[in-house]
Protein backbone atom coordinates (compact mmCIF):
# COMPACT_ATOMS: atom_id res chain seq x y z
CA UNK A 1 0.00 0.00 0.00
CA UNK A 2 1.01 3.21 -0.72
CA UNK A 3 2.19 5.96 1.71
CA UNK A 4 0.06 8.13 0.28
CA UNK A 5 -3.20 6.28 1.64
CA UNK A 6 -4.33 7.51 4.83
CA UNK A 7 -3.97 4.58 7.79
CA UNK A 8 -7.51 4.59 8.54
CA UNK A 9 -8.27 3.30 4.72
CA UNK A 10 -5.30 0.76 4.44
CA UNK A 11 -6.78 -0.61 8.08
CA UNK A 12 -10.07 -0.97 6.72
CA UNK A 13 -8.59 -2.56 3.66
CA UNK A 14 -6.58 -5.08 6.11
CA UNK A 15 -9.85 -5.82 7.53
CA UNK A 16 -11.29 -7.79 5.01
CA UNK A 17 -8.21 -10.22 4.51
CA UNK A 18 -8.04 -13.08 5.42
CA UNK A 19 -5.46 -14.57 8.15
CA UNK A 20 -2.53 -15.82 5.95
CA UNK A 21 -2.06 -12.41 4.30
CA UNK A 22 -2.25 -10.62 8.01
CA UNK A 23 0.38 -12.91 9.06
CA UNK A 24 1.91 -11.38 5.69
CA UNK A 25 1.74 -7.94 6.08
CA UNK A 26 2.75 -8.06 9.85
CA UNK A 27 6.67 -8.76 8.88
CA UNK A 28 6.79 -6.11 5.99
CA UNK A 29 6.86 -2.64 8.71
CA UNK A 30 6.92 -1.59 12.45
CA UNK A 31 3.35 0.20 11.64
CA UNK A 32 1.34 -2.48 10.16
CA UNK A 33 2.40 -4.87 12.96
CA UNK A 34 1.44 -2.62 15.38
CA UNK A 35 -1.78 -1.82 13.79
CA UNK A 36 -2.50 -5.85 12.96
CA UNK A 37 -1.67 -6.59 16.78
CA UNK A 38 -3.83 -3.72 18.37
CA UNK A 39 -7.01 -4.63 20.17
CA UNK A 40 -8.92 -2.25 18.27
CA UNK A 41 -8.10 -4.32 14.88
CA UNK A 42 -8.77 -7.79 16.66
CA UNK A 43 -12.06 -6.83 17.63
CA UNK A 44 -13.52 -5.40 14.75
CA UNK A 45 -11.13 -8.07 12.17
CA UNK A 46 -14.40 -9.48 10.18
CA UNK A 47 -12.64 -12.27 8.65
CA UNK A 48 -12.64 -13.64 12.04
CA UNK A 49 -15.06 -16.92 11.95
CA UNK A 50 -16.10 -19.40 14.71
CA UNK A 51 -14.06 -22.64 14.76
CA UNK A 52 -14.80 -25.83 16.79
CA UNK A 53 -11.31 -27.32 18.34
CA UNK A 54 -11.54 -30.69 18.10
CA UNK A 55 -9.29 -33.27 19.67
CA UNK A 56 -8.70 -37.10 19.60
CA UNK A 57 -6.09 -39.64 19.76
CA UNK A 58 -5.27 -43.42 19.63
CA UNK A 59 -4.76 -45.84 22.22
CA UNK A 60 -1.07 -45.44 21.77
CA UNK A 61 -0.77 -42.46 19.80
CA UNK A 62 -0.40 -38.83 21.18
CA UNK A 63 -2.70 -35.89 21.48
CA UNK A 64 -4.12 -34.38 18.19
CA UNK A 65 -5.98 -31.44 17.21
CA UNK A 66 -7.76 -29.98 14.40
CA UNK A 67 -9.64 -27.04 13.83
CA UNK A 68 -12.97 -26.88 11.98
CA UNK A 69 -15.02 -23.71 10.82
CA UNK A 70 -18.30 -23.58 11.84
CA UNK A 71 -20.46 -23.17 9.21
CA UNK A 72 -22.05 -24.15 6.38
CA UNK A 73 -19.44 -25.51 5.19
CA UNK A 74 -18.62 -27.79 8.17
CA UNK A 75 -16.75 -30.05 8.13
CA UNK A 76 -14.73 -29.48 4.92
CA UNK A 77 -12.69 -25.93 6.24
CA UNK A 78 -10.54 -27.37 8.52
CA UNK A 79 -6.69 -26.83 9.80
CA UNK A 80 -4.66 -29.52 11.74
CA UNK A 81 -3.10 -27.86 14.76
CA UNK A 82 0.76 -29.19 14.97
CA UNK A 83 1.92 -28.63 19.08
CA UNK A 84 5.08 -27.38 19.44
CA UNK A 85 7.35 -29.93 20.94
CA UNK A 86 6.99 -27.86 24.60
CA UNK A 87 3.09 -28.29 24.75
CA UNK A 88 2.55 -31.80 23.90
CA UNK A 89 2.49 -32.44 27.56
CA UNK A 90 0.00 -30.05 28.26
CA UNK A 91 -3.58 -30.56 28.71
CA UNK A 92 -5.67 -27.80 26.44
CA UNK A 93 -7.85 -25.80 28.20
CA UNK A 94 -9.97 -24.07 25.86
CA UNK A 95 -9.72 -22.08 22.54
CA UNK A 96 -11.08 -18.38 22.22
CA UNK A 97 -10.56 -15.77 19.24
CA UNK A 98 -7.74 -17.97 17.74
CA UNK A 99 -5.93 -18.30 21.13
CA UNK A 100 -5.48 -21.95 22.77
CA UNK A 101 -4.85 -22.29 26.78
CA UNK A 102 -2.68 -25.16 27.93
CA UNK A 103 -2.39 -26.38 31.24
CA UNK A 104 0.34 -28.52 32.96
CA UNK A 105 3.43 -29.51 34.88
CA UNK A 106 6.99 -28.65 33.89
CA UNK A 107 8.72 -31.67 33.46
CA UNK A 108 11.41 -30.08 34.86
CA UNK A 109 10.93 -28.18 38.06
CA UNK A 110 7.47 -29.48 38.48
CA UNK A 111 5.77 -26.03 38.64
CA UNK A 112 2.17 -25.54 37.22
CA UNK A 113 1.88 -22.99 33.99
CA UNK A 114 -0.30 -22.32 31.84
CA UNK A 115 0.49 -21.86 27.91
CA UNK A 116 -0.77 -19.04 26.14
CA UNK A 117 -0.70 -20.12 22.62
CA UNK A 118 -1.05 -18.38 18.94
CA UNK A 119 -0.84 -21.10 16.02
CA UNK A 120 -1.10 -19.06 12.96
CA UNK A 121 1.19 -16.39 14.77
CA UNK A 122 3.67 -19.10 15.85
CA UNK A 123 3.99 -17.52 19.06
CA UNK A 124 3.81 -18.69 23.04
CA UNK A 125 3.23 -17.28 26.27
CA UNK A 126 4.23 -19.28 29.43
CA UNK A 127 1.85 -18.40 32.73
CA UNK A 128 3.65 -20.00 35.60
CA UNK A 129 0.27 -20.73 37.98
CA UNK A 130 0.93 -19.89 41.65
CA UNK A 131 -0.31 -23.00 43.88
CA UNK A 132 -1.36 -25.22 40.97
CA UNK A 133 -2.78 -28.14 43.02
CA UNK A 134 -4.88 -31.39 41.86
CA UNK A 135 -7.78 -29.68 42.90
CA UNK A 136 -7.13 -26.22 40.93
CA UNK A 137 -9.84 -25.83 37.86
CA UNK A 138 -8.42 -23.34 34.95
CA UNK A 139 -10.79 -21.48 32.74
CA UNK A 140 -9.72 -19.75 29.55
CA UNK A 141 -11.39 -16.84 27.27
CA UNK A 142 -11.24 -13.75 25.64
CA UNK A 143 -12.70 -10.52 26.86
CA UNK A 144 -15.02 -8.65 24.02
CA UNK A 145 -14.29 -5.11 24.98
CA UNK A 146 -10.81 -5.22 25.89
CA UNK A 147 -9.87 -8.50 23.82
CA UNK A 148 -7.69 -9.53 26.67
CA UNK A 149 -7.14 -12.76 27.37
CA UNK A 150 -7.81 -13.92 31.13
CA UNK A 151 -7.11 -17.37 32.60
CA UNK A 152 -9.37 -18.00 35.68
CA UNK A 153 -7.78 -20.14 38.27
CA UNK A 154 -10.61 -21.51 40.97
CA UNK A 155 -9.22 -23.61 43.79
CA UNK A 156 -12.02 -25.28 45.47
CA UNK A 157 -12.78 -27.91 48.24
CA UNK A 158 -12.78 -31.12 46.75
CA UNK A 159 -14.00 -32.78 49.91
CA UNK A 160 -17.74 -32.53 50.08
CA UNK A 161 -17.68 -33.92 54.22
CA UNK A 162 -15.31 -31.04 54.83
CA UNK A 163 -17.73 -28.28 53.46
CA UNK A 164 -19.84 -28.41 56.48
CA UNK A 165 -17.36 -27.84 58.78
CA UNK A 166 -15.51 -25.00 56.34
CA UNK A 167 -18.28 -22.81 55.47
CA UNK A 168 -16.67 -19.61 56.61
CA UNK A 169 -13.61 -20.20 54.25
CA UNK A 170 -14.35 -18.16 50.68
CA UNK A 171 -13.36 -19.78 47.42
CA UNK A 172 -9.88 -19.26 46.09
CA UNK A 173 -10.49 -17.18 42.86
CA UNK A 174 -7.41 -15.57 40.83
CA UNK A 175 -7.32 -13.81 37.34
CA UNK A 176 -4.24 -13.91 35.06
CA UNK A 177 -4.20 -10.84 32.32
CA UNK A 178 -1.10 -10.34 30.21
CA UNK A 179 -1.62 -6.64 31.31
CA UNK A 180 -2.04 -6.76 35.13
CA UNK A 181 -0.37 -10.53 36.16
CA UNK A 182 -2.51 -12.39 38.99
CA UNK A 183 -5.03 -10.64 40.66
CA UNK A 184 -8.16 -10.50 43.16
CA UNK A 185 -11.21 -10.81 40.40
CA UNK A 186 -13.11 -7.23 40.10
CA UNK A 187 -16.31 -8.56 41.94
CA UNK A 188 -16.44 -10.28 44.87
CA UNK A 189 -19.49 -12.72 44.18
CA UNK A 190 -18.10 -16.46 44.46
CA UNK A 191 -19.46 -19.50 44.02
CA UNK A 192 -21.05 -21.48 46.82
CA UNK A 193 -19.10 -23.48 48.73
CA UNK A 194 -21.12 -26.70 48.69
CA UNK A 195 -20.74 -25.89 44.72
CA UNK A 196 -18.42 -28.99 43.08
CA UNK A 197 -16.93 -28.05 39.47
CA UNK A 198 -16.09 -30.31 37.04
CA UNK A 199 -13.28 -29.85 35.20
CA UNK A 200 -13.99 -29.35 30.94
CA UNK A 201 -15.63 -25.84 30.63
CA UNK A 202 -16.70 -23.81 27.28
CA UNK A 203 -16.27 -19.87 26.44
CA UNK A 204 -19.37 -18.49 24.65
CA UNK A 205 -20.28 -14.70 24.12
CA UNK A 206 -17.57 -13.34 26.84
CA UNK A 207 -19.06 -15.74 30.01
CA UNK A 208 -17.23 -19.29 30.69
CA UNK A 209 -19.53 -22.07 31.47
CA UNK A 210 -19.09 -24.79 33.78
CA UNK A 211 -21.18 -28.00 34.20
CA UNK A 212 -21.30 -27.86 38.39
CA UNK A 213 -22.85 -30.03 41.21
CA UNK A 214 -24.48 -28.65 43.98
CA UNK A 215 -24.92 -30.90 47.51
CA UNK A 216 -28.46 -30.08 48.82
CA UNK A 217 -29.24 -31.19 52.21
CA UNK A 218 -32.22 -33.52 52.79
CA UNK A 219 -34.37 -35.49 54.76
CA UNK A 220 -31.44 -37.96 56.02
CA UNK A 221 -28.58 -36.78 54.13
CA UNK A 222 -28.02 -35.48 50.70
CA UNK A 223 -28.42 -34.88 47.44
CA UNK A 224 -26.41 -34.00 44.27
CA UNK A 225 -27.96 -31.43 41.62
CA UNK A 226 -26.54 -30.30 38.67
CA UNK A 227 -26.33 -26.62 37.31
CA UNK A 228 -24.31 -24.36 35.36
CA UNK A 229 -21.68 -22.19 36.81
CA UNK A 230 -20.83 -18.83 34.56
CA UNK A 231 -18.23 -16.44 34.70
CA UNK A 232 -18.22 -13.10 32.88
CA UNK A 233 -15.35 -12.65 31.67
CA UNK A 234 -15.92 -8.30 31.53
CA UNK A 235 -17.53 -7.69 35.10
CA UNK A 236 -15.61 -10.92 36.42
CA UNK A 237 -19.00 -12.27 38.10
CA UNK A 238 -19.92 -15.70 39.01
CA UNK A 239 -23.46 -16.56 38.13
CA UNK A 240 -25.91 -19.79 38.26
CA UNK A 241 -27.88 -21.14 35.60
CA UNK A 242 -30.35 -23.83 37.03
CA UNK A 243 -30.89 -27.32 34.77
CA UNK A 244 -34.20 -28.59 33.65
CA UNK A 245 -35.20 -30.75 37.01
CA UNK A 246 -34.80 -33.99 34.48
CA UNK A 247 -31.19 -32.90 33.51
CA UNK A 248 -30.76 -31.52 36.97
CA UNK A 249 -30.71 -35.19 38.36
CA UNK A 250 -28.46 -36.90 35.34
CA UNK A 251 -25.38 -38.99 36.21
CA UNK A 252 -22.46 -37.28 34.53
CA UNK A 253 -22.10 -39.94 31.76
CA UNK A 254 -25.35 -38.54 30.38
CA UNK A 255 -23.60 -35.58 29.07
CA UNK A 256 -21.60 -34.42 26.55
CA UNK A 257 -18.50 -31.95 26.85
CA UNK A 258 -18.12 -30.13 23.85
Amino acid sequence: MSNDIPIEVQEEIMKRLPVKSLIQFRSICKAWKSLIDGSDFIKNYSGQQQHLLLGYSGYYDERKYVSVVDNDSFPQQKVYLALPNMLKYFKMIGGSHGLFCLYGKDLDDKRSRAILWNPLLRKVVVVVVPNGIDETKIGFGVCRETMDPKILKITQIERWRDVESLRCIRWQVEVFTLSTGWRRPYSTSLPRTSINFFSLHVAVNGRLYWLAADRIATDGGFRIYKLIISFNLTSEEFGEINLPATLAIQSLSKFIHV
